[in-house]
């Protein structure tokens, strides 16, 4: 087997185990049950927000660590923080201990950027769209699997529902094993992109050091060349962000991946508490199957704008594209609030999924376009992060009790629908003006 097909299986492999979380589509379910007996407001309010504010809080801090420490690290780490995060689900019975376990779940999301990003310091450059598709592939199948599991045991009554972190935690201990068999990496994109050996005294000036004791010398050694790394490192990074950011295309498109994905964020991560208020809930309860579908859609629609787009639109079809898919967006979520039909709103929040990776592939596809080659993870992280901080922004707003609005779950929902919307409607706004000014520039 060729090397960079082995070391891409391997961490496929990691990805897959990673994602098997069979307790995933049925978090809120399992929290609210008698097991547990937490109230769906409190899951709402108490719990979830938790989460988004840790991931936001450590999100640069894990992508420079992540970076200095050469990735296998932080992907032990987090294979390690998932262990210690099902284990604590399984035994914790009080809001203060969800509540840190919440945090932990926000590193153990902010630490996926070491396993989208160690296998670009592993093979050559020729090789990306492959790796890519690899790990991507991975986790769709990882969700894919597990959403068909969790469903088949749920609904054959193998198991009970608090039975699903048990099974959500074996992946999550052969994930931990697994990771240590990850070859190491030995460069790095900033901190280690060029690597050097420190030779003894060959860095030192001759002034009279030459007779200082020979262990000075290398400590001396070592921290100059500790801090020469770590200039270059942060002058690489700023060159990188200036570049970025100063073309109109980069922020064109890194502002509609941030508020796209902020209200992805927001959806996915609700959407079980919602479920749970509906006065018509089956005996089955199928969030295993719509976990099942709407990863099965996202993936075929990701793979269908990839070939559709692929660089074929003009800017401005790409925009009208994104401006219509962003009103698509809105009408499939109030599709999946605005009912009283569970099934319904099955079906609109599997709509929203598929449109939104048909939505995001194509925006990352733009994106990476009018980027350096090396700063792709630089700058789709700083996008996460953005989006990341609008997400607790809406969070903050629509659900905080004290100083937001205190919306319930069915108007939280109206109000990303419309979020969405107006996004488009903006969009085609803007589109119409540039139009408009471009025939009587044309005149």
């Amino acid at each position: 087997m060729k090397s960079w097909l082995k070391i891409s299986s391997v961490l496929c492999i990691f990805g897959f185990l990673r994602e098997m979380r069979p307790s995933e589509p049925y978090h809120a379910e399992i929290l609210v049950s008698e097991w547990y007996q937490f109230t769906a407001e409190e899951v709402n309010r108490f719990v979830y927000p938790v989460g988004a504010y840790s991931q936001l809080a450590l999100l640069i801090v894990v992508f420079l660590v992540t970076d200095f420490l050469r990735y296998k690290p932080l992907i032990i780490a987090n294979a390690a923080a998932g262990v210690a995060i099902w284990t604590a689900w399984i035994f914790t019975t009080t809001l203060p201990v969800l509540q840190a376990t919440e945090v932990l779940y926000g590193f153990y999301s902010a630490t996926e950027v070491a396993y989208y990003s160690y296998i670009y310091a592993k093979v050559e450059k020729q090789y990306y769209p492959k790796v890519t598709s690899h790990t991507r592939a991975a986790t769709f199948v990882g969700k894919l699997v597990a959403g068909v599991l969790s469903q088949l045991v749920i609904g054959m009554n193998w198991m009970n529902l608090q039975q699903l972190f048990f099974i959500t935690l074996s992946p999550q201990i052969l994930a931990f094993i697994w990771a240590f068999f990850l070859p190491r990496v030995d460069k790095s994109l900033y901190f280690h992109n060029k690597p050097e050996a420190i030779q003894g005294n060959s860095q030192l000036d001759a002034n009279g050091l030459e007779n200082a004791p020979r262990k000075e010398l290398e400590s001396e050694s070592k921290t100059q060349f500790f801090k020469k790394k770590m200039n270059q490192a942060w002058k690489l990074i700023w060159l990188q962000f200036r570049s970025a950011y100063t073309n109109p295309l980069v922020v064109q498109w890194s502002l509609w991946y941030a508020i796209n994905y902020a209200g992805y964020q927001q959806i996915t991560t609700y959407m079980q508490v919602t479920w749970n208020t509906f006065d018509d809930k089956p005996v089955i309860i199928w969030n295993g199957a719509v976990d099942a579908a709407l990863t099965f859609l996202s993936a075929v629609f990701a793979i269908l704008a990839g070939y559709l787009h692929a660089g074929r639109f003009k800017p401005r079809t790409s925009l009208i594209a994104m401006a219509l898919l962003s009103i698509f967006e809105g009408l499939s979520v109030l599709l999946a609030c605005w009912t009283k039909n569970i099934y319904v709103s099955y079906m609109g929040f599997v709509i929203y999924g598929a449109i939104f990776a048909f939505a995001i592939t194509m925006a990352s596809s733009e994106l990476a376009g009018s980027l350096e080659d090396d700063s792709f993870a630089l700058i789709f992280g700083f996008n996460t992060f953005l989006a990341l901080i609008l997400q607790c922004v809406m969070t903050f707003v629509v659900i905080s009790e004290d100083m937001g609005l205190n919306l319930n779950v069915f108007q939280q929902y109206t109000v990303y629908a419309f979020y969405y919307i107006v996004l488009g409607l903006l969009y085609l706004v803007v589109i119409s003006i540039r139009g408009a000014f471009s025939c009587l520039m044309g005149k």
